[in-house]
């Protein structure tokens, strides 16, 4: 273990390249940890705070800015693909777009410190056609202000993170297994998440098909599309006929809604 903390202290640059640049691909290895304990290493020495801050930036422009490309050029399809690999499906799209409706582009500054969030909110932003530069720019100040508060922490507590440092040192190969073990669980939990929401998401859905059927059939059902504004924009192409409701609104508007025939909502 002590070879790690050797290693960590010549490469810890490097390794916090890696991982902000790993966690924002999409990959479930959070990087606020080691960009704390880098800034306990940065408080006794043996690493340069604003280097992890330059590495910490540089690598999530990086991913920020190829997810931003390709929101841009293929719009919502590319969110599409990020839920279907995302640990939180059921919050992949529409929490994203109903915080930047509310808050702007300032959501974007504050999605780094939301995991899942921060690897979401760039290709939104390419979707919603939103400038290279005010992109960039965005991105580079919530980086920043994250990044920042991992170091600031790890400086400001470095004594109780070398404590904790010391105490894997004396756990020896057996700090390997704990910290694997902490990751492992945390992936383990998030993909049981998603098998959870995507057995009830198939109980309570219908496919296109089934969908055109009723539609044909004698007693039309009731269409709600309950896209967000941004989804709307993003892709003004809806079912014929349907009505269009904010998805805070169903539970204040579905009992308005005819009893008599079945009621299909549809979203991003």
């Amino acid at each position: 273990m002590q070879q790690l903390i050797a290693y960590v202290s010549q490469y810890g640059v490097w390794l916090v390249f890696a991982n902000v640049l790993v966690e924002q691909i999409g990959i479930p290895v959070p990087a606020l940890p080691t960009l704390i304990v880098a800034g306990a290493l940065a408080a006794r020495g043996d690493l340069s705070a604003p280097a992890v801050l330059l590495a910490a930036l540089a690598a999530s422009l990086i991913a920020d800015s190829i997810w931003y490309a390709l929101g841009r050029r293929h719009g919502h399809r590319i969110l599409k693909t990020l839920c279907r690999i995302s640990l939180s499906p059921d919050s992949c799209v529409r929490q994203t777009e109903g915080i930047f409706e509310k808050w702007g582009m300032g959501a974007l500054v504050g999605s780094k410190f939301i995991t899942g969030f921060s690897t979401v909110a760039p290709p939104i932003v390419g979707a919603m056609g939103v400038r290279p530069l005010t992109f960039l720019g965005y991105d580079a100040l919530g980086v920043i202000l994250w990044a920042g508060s991992g170091v600031g922490l790890g400086m400001l507590f470095h004594r109780a993170i070398e404590r904790v440092i010391g105490f894997l040192e004396d756990l020896g190969t057996w700090a390997f297994v704990l910290l694997g073990s902490a990751l492992f669980l945390y992936v383990l939990y998030k993909w049981w998440q998603r098998r959870r929401f995507y057995k009830a998401l198939r109980m309570a859905r219908m496919t296109v098909e089934e969908l055109r059927n009723l539609m044909e059939g004698d007693e039309r059902p009731i269409v709600v599309d309950v896209r967000t504004q941004t989804a709307r924009q993003a892709n003004p192409h809806r079912i014929p006929g349907a009505t269009s409701m904010a998805f805070s609104e169903i539970d204040e508007k579905l009992s308005s809604l005819p009893t008599d025939r079945e009621i299909i909502l549809y979203c991003t």
